[in-house]
């Protein structure tokens, strides 16, 4: 039976899963069997905003690229310890939550003419297979989702997923082109049934995933950053744009890093992250950062510290990523301007890519509160791009932009920027993914689900 759960448990499971905070939207969630998809697609975008990016393995992430620290003594997962069982709610949101309901939305919106929110679903799927594949590599897909007709399916190679997600991606486009009247309303969360809008995002995503193939076997930067550019001429045109979920902030209804940075996780933000901002007379600092409550100070803790320290001594996020009812921001302007201006360095160098570098800090800071003179001025210190410092400045810039976002670990896995080293106390070299859950080995053994913490995802290859 627990094999059978995790492929074939459809709508019922969003009452129970990753949208446990979110069940009124449903009548009665506890007995929902079927739905519409004007009820399937509100749990669902909850669950991506709530689980997939601010639940347990996006804070892990957040752990091995150095911004948060806990205030424990190693070892920990900030020094690297993970087991298997870890990510057995991590798998289970992926598959038992959302890429099974948004198949069961696709089916029934194919089914009834409803074409956008086939899009959506399609869209939402691209991207929850973009998450789960960067995580783990070979995950299943063609085999998956089929309920009992296939309990024990093989894992696709990480390269037939990446292709699978641009087919689902243009499938979307070709969907909302299609033109039918039908479009969400108040259900959607995200756009609210702007298709314009979810057309934007499905080519921002396009370049988001051509670009993360740069330096995979097999594939050529030039080809990439060609075909992210051609995507990025369709895709998002303003911070307006952005795909992101602020949350009610009631009882129930809290942004997740609120929860994620409390005092029995004892997560603050790390000494790495708040002296990069120190150093760099970053004017993000206070709209990223809180001080101290106990001091004042700008103080991060030293991951891997064997002594525990007085939690008001640290800082932690602001109210902007961590108010209780603040926002998770999955994909934005500011990355699609960062991955416009590393793939023109590829294609057409350093020089070209100087204004839509400059863009892309700009259009963060502004988002956050930084005054516009406070921007000019970080600009001029950091100076121009280079042919010897390009990539890792639009990285470096891209890693504080994207803060809390899983594109971070991608980013660095697929660059080294910025530059890491382990931390102290460590109990292996830097992760470059995450274990296969526990509830999948025992119910489903496959080849790939030995690998540990520092093996490398097939495109991982710099």
């Amino acid at each position: 039976m627990k094999k059978i759960s995790i492929y074939i448990m459809g709508f019922v499971l969003l009452a129970s899963s990753g949208c446990k905070k979110f069940i009124d939207v449903n009548t009665d969630p506890n007995n929902a069997v079927d739905g519409t998809e004007a009820t399937i697609l509100p749990p669902v975008e909850i669950a991506i905003a709530d689980e997939m990016y601010g639940g347990n393995a996006a804070f892990i992430v957040q752990n091995f690229m150095q911004t948060t620290a806990i205030n424990q003594p190693p070892p920990q997962i900030g020094t690297y310890l993970e087991i298997n069982s870890d990510l057995d709610g991590d798998w289970s949101v992926y598959y038992n939550t959302v890429l099974i309901n948004l198949k069961i939305m696709n089916t029934k919106a194919i089914a009834d003419g409803k074409l956008n929110y086939a899009a959506i679903a399609q869209i939402l799927s691209a991207l929850a297979l973009g998450n789960a594949t960067d995580l783990w590599g070979d995950i299943p897909y063609s085999q998956a989702l089929q309920g009992t007709a296939n309990l024990s399916p093989v894992y696709d190679k990480q390269e037939a997923i990446y292709k699978d997600i641009q087919t689902l991606l243009d499938n979307g486009i070709a969907d909302i082109n299609a033109g039918t009247t039908t479009v969400p309303g108040s259900d959607d969360f995200f756009y609210t049934g702007d298709m314009s809008k979810w057309k934007m995002l499905a080519y921002s995503l396009k370049a988001r995933y051509y670009m993360h193939l740069t330096k995979a076997p097999g594939y050529t930067a030039a080809a990439q950053a060609q075909l992210a550019l051609t995507a990025l001429t369709n895709a998002m045109q303003s911070s307006d744009d952005d795909l992101e979920y602020i949350f009610p902030g009631a009882a129930g209804q809290t942004n997740p890093w609120y929860n994620n940075f409390n005092q029995v996780s004892t997560a603050v933000i790390s000494s790495d992250f708040v002296d990069t901002l120190v150093t760099r007379n970053d004017p993000r600092l206070s709209k990223m950062v809180s001080p101290s409550t106990e001091t004042g100070l700008y103080t991060g803790r030293e991951i891997g510290d064997a002594a525990a320290g007085d939690l008001e001594s640290y800082s932690y996020p602001s109210s902007y990523y961590m108010g209780i009812g603040a926002g998770v921001y999955m994909m934005s302007y500011s990355e699609t301007l960062f991955l416009k201006a590393e793939a023109t360095y590829i294609v057409s160098g350093y020089a070209a890519a100087q204004s839509i570098y400059q863009s892309a800090v700009t259009a963060h800071m502004t988002k956050v509160g930084v005054a516009a003179a406070d921007i000019t001025t970080y600009l001029n210190s950091r100076g121009t791009l280079t042919a010897a410092n390009a990539e890792q400045r639009i990285i470096e810039e891209k890693f504080i932009s994207n803060y809390l976002n899983l594109e971070i670990f991608n980013d660095w896995r697929r660059t080294g920027y910025p530059t890491m080293v382990k931390v102290p106390n460590a109990l292996s070299d830097i992760p470059r993914r995450v274990l296969y859950p526990e509830s999948e080995i025992t119910t489903n053994a496959q080849p790939q689900q030995s690998a540990i913490l520092t093996d490398r995802v097939w495109w991982d290859a710099k």
